[in-house]
């Protein structure tokens, strides 16, 4: 089958997801097309049946706002047509469903038919999705899908009682590789950050507010006062300034690790023993599945879709947003009792075998060949 893949190429849940999904497709003997305006920054072009296909917007004085919608469109319809695609796939609703579905009517034209899949990944429905200058185009463009996927029952529900969509909405959650998931040979890196011996607890995401990284440090700093720890942050953002100030202010920076961006979190992850994952609302909630595919539990919120990975007592702990005294205290639990750790590691190992991409990409094969089969 000839797929097209439509995703965001930065740094983000949506287009680790699509890349990762576009690579097993790939592997199974699907030619795979992605466009986007830059490589995704998972993306091996030096493997087989992978594609990439730029989408260039050139620099016009007449625009204040590059027309990025039209050219993807017409980018869509050439690779449509020269590459013969079965089947488009797009990832994040805004604007990528009613790009699909402009290139889709194109398509028509030229007597061509091209079936769309949009993939709700979760703030493109909670956030941005709320704006109402959005609501209109994006309502219409899903209920023009042919199909629609959401990353979690959570995520389905916030999509129903916020927009009218007619259309039927299939959950087929965010997965992980768990070949990929293997500890590498850290000891020298765990005795690095870690040199007394000292816990490690780790947080990774892309420092927006709705992370709530600030209540990672005051986790932190309750655990800290109890037994001897470190943080490693992982990501960047807009709230990395707040947070290097706060540390200050907390007295915290000689104990906590901020590496940045990482490409892959695995070695990180290797060497940690608890995940910290304090969010606002999470759609799905891939890095705490990351952490918990390395054997890490997982201390969380209970919003969103995280109670649908993060399994309550079994491979972690969740708490009421905001909640960071109850964080800490479950923090403390577990990394004051060895036994009790070991458990909610291997249980945490056990709960992320759901989600090995041998388990959700049948799932979507299905869906193609019944979108492609109906066409």
């Amino acid at each position: 089958m000839n797929i097209g893949i439509v995703c965001y190429p930065t740094y983000g849940g949506s287009g680790v997801v699509a890349t990762e999904l576009g690579k097993a497709l790939a592997k199974k003997g699907h030619r795979v097309h992605f466009m986007a305006y830059s490589q995704p920054f998972r993306l091996n072009l030096f493997s087989e049946n992978i594609f990439y296909h730029e989408v260039s917007v050139n620099d016009y004085p007449l625009f204040d706002y590059q027309p990025y919608e039209s050219v993807l469109a017409s980018k869509i319809v050439d690779v449509a047509i020269y590459e013969k695609l079965d089947l488009l796939h797009v990832h994040y609703a805004i604007p990528h469903a009613s790009v699909a579905y402009m290139a889709q009517e194109i398509l028509k034209s030229k007597k061509i038919f091209l079936p769309y899949v949009t993939t709700l990944h979760g703030t493109d429905i909670t956030l941005v999705g709320r704006d109402p200058s959005f609501e209109p185009v994006i309502r219409f463009s899903l209920n023009q899908s042919n199909a629609i996927t959401s990353v979690s029952e959570s995520l389905k529900k916030d999509t129903l009682s916020t927009f009218k969509i007619d259309n039927k909405i299939e959950v087929i959650p965010n997965f992980i590789n768990l070949d990929e998931y293997v500890h590498p040979q850290t000891d020298g890196s765990k005795k690095r950050y870690a040199p007394n011996g000292e816990k490690i607890l780790v947080h990774v995401s892309n420092f927006r507010k709705v992370k709530r990284v600030e209540d990672v440090l005051y986790i932190f700093d309750r655990v800290r006062k109890k037994i001897p720890c470190k943080l490693i942050l992982v990501g960047d953002g807009p709230e990395r300034a707040a947070i290097e100030k706060l540390c200050r202010e907390l007295d915290t920076c000689s104990d906590i690790i901020n590496l940045g961006k990482i490409t892959n979190p695995i070695e990180v992850l290797s060497i940690s023993d608890l995940f910290i994952l304090p969010s606002e609302t999470e759609s799905f909630g891939l890095s705490a599945l990351e952490a918990m595919a390395m054997h890490i539990p997982v201390i969380s919120t209970n919003s969103g879709g995280l109670p649908e990975v993060n399994i309550q007592g079994k491979t972690g702990f969740l708490s009421n947003v905001g909640d960071v005294e109850d964080m800490a205290n479950n923090a403390l639990r577990l990394l004051n009792d060895a036994n009790l750790l070991a458990e909610f590691k291997t249980r945490a190992f056990e709960h992320a075998k759901l989600f090995d991409i041998n388990v959700i990409l049948p799932q979507y094969e299905r869906l193609y060949n019944r979108l492609v089969k109906e066409g």
